[in-house]
């Protein structure tokens, strides 16, 4: 009988719903300091065990845990990833932001069914790359908070943050931190330092007293003092970015110091590839229509090493487009000796879509995102393996891809 056969057989003859809900009482309630506690979860485990037993007795073994953890529709969904690519997911590469967690859905926190599972990942050797824009400190603190210091520590996980400026991997000597951004052209170094040194001194009053600077090692990245997300907030952002793109282009032409006629107007045509970001210059009536080949060669150049990302109602940030989220993820995965990786990458923005078209084009990974996300994202994501999940839900597709794992070992007799 074939897998297919099977997954049919074991869905239609079993009571899966029933045996998921014992098992994710038994995952996600661990016997608490009490004794009617302690029953309850004893009890709950042993019909567990039971019924995992009848379930052995009629497939074989990983059958039983496919009917503990994932939906029929889950489960077929693994398996036909698994007849597609024949190989099983080998590294997690997983943004955080709107991504595990949802600043709307779930408080703001990672959902404990998503840290459960990446906990059984870590446990059966699968690296973890964290993949942020974020500072190290703040990924180490929720990290630590939600997954133990143990995991964080281990040396099988990677931070990768600030959109692929470092990488930080615990227990691995000489190369626990890799400082990217220290090998970048003076004159890109320079850029970002004269950003970082006048972008809240010299902006217009509603977008200084309306958002604070990041404590970023490189980036520069502003956030709004209002709740992300919000009307405030998204107002904010985009009279950020009006402002913050022209800054760039005049801390720039300062750091070739050549003369640039307007490297403001200049700079704002150059971001305004962004269609997003083009749109926000419109709404303000911002001019955006510079002749960029009229520009001094070594200003122009030095302006294609730049870009601006820009997050609705959450954030604008300058990144170098020498350090992106693929240069940091090939650090971290030669840090962690994944030599022929086979990746799950999850995100929402287009820095994430960088990391998966890069998987993509190596035939290197699958990729996943929320409904959320950007709609470039999504466009990838439906045009390869449809994984879009709904916010807060990004165990959905953990358990696809440990159902993938489950699935490979049972041939296909």
């Amino acid at each position: 009988m074939g897998q297919y056969d099977r997954l049919y057989r074991l869905y239609e003859t079993v009571d899966t719903e029933t045996v998921r809900a014992y098992q994710e009482l038994v995952d996600l309630f661990p016997p608490l300091g009490s004794t009617v506690g302690l029953n309850q979860w004893e009890s709950a485990r042993a019909e567990l065990d039971e019924r995992k037993a009848a379930i052995t007795e009629e497939f074989p073994d990983p059958y039983a845990e496919l009917a503990a953890h994932l939906t029929r529709e889950e489960a077929f969904t693994a398996l036909d990833l698994y007849a597609k690519y024949a190989r099983t997911v080998n590294v997690l590469v997983l943004d955080v932001d709107e991504t595990l967690r949802s600043a709307g859905d779930t408080d703001n926190e990672i959902p404990r069914p998503t840290l459960h599972l990446l906990t059984e990942f870590h446990e059966r050797g699968i690296p973890i790359v964290i993949c942020t824009g974020q500072t190290l400190e703040n990924v180490k603190g929720f990290m630590i908070q939600g997954l133990g210091n143990d995991v964080v520590a281990s040396g099988a996980l990677s931070v990768v943050y600030e959109t692929g400026n470092a990488v930080f991997t615990p227990n691995h000597g000489a190369d626990t931190k890799r400082l990217l951004y220290e090998e970048l052209d003076p004159v890109i170094v320079e850029t970002f330092d004269g950003v970082r040194g006048r972008v809240l001194s010299e902006a217009p009053d509603g977008v200084r007293r309306g958002c604070h600077l990041q404590g970023n090692e490189f980036n520069v990245t502003i956030k709004p003092n209002a709740e992300v997300g919000s009307d405030t907030a998204v107002e904010i952002i985009n009279d950020a970015v009006r402002y913050f793109c022209g800054l760039v282009g005049q801390a720039l032409a300062d750091a070739v110091d050549v003369d640039v006629a307007d490297p403001a107007l200049l700079a704002r045509t150059y971001f305004a590839r962004d269609p997003e970001i083009a749109a926000v210059f419109d709404d303000g009536g911002l001019a955006f229509d510079g002749d960029l080949d009229a520009a001094p060669t070594v200003f122009s150049d030095a302006l294609t090493q730049l870009d601006v990302g820009y997050y609705k109602g959450d954030a604008v940030e300058l990144v170098s487009l020498e350090l992106d989220k693929p240069t940091g993820v090939r650090e971290a995965m030669d840090v962690l000796a994944v030599d022929e990786p086979f990746a799950l990458a999850m995100g929402d923005s287009k820095s994430d879509l960088r990391v998966m078209e890069w998987l993509d084009e190596s035939d290197s990974g699958i990729a996943a995102a929320p409904k959320h996300a950007s709609q470039a994202v999504l466009d990838h994501v439906h045009d390869r393996d449809n994984l879009v999940y709904t916010a807060g839900e990004a165990s959905r597709i953990l358990k696809i891809v440990y159902g993938m794992a489950l699935l490979a070992d049972v041939s296909d007799g």
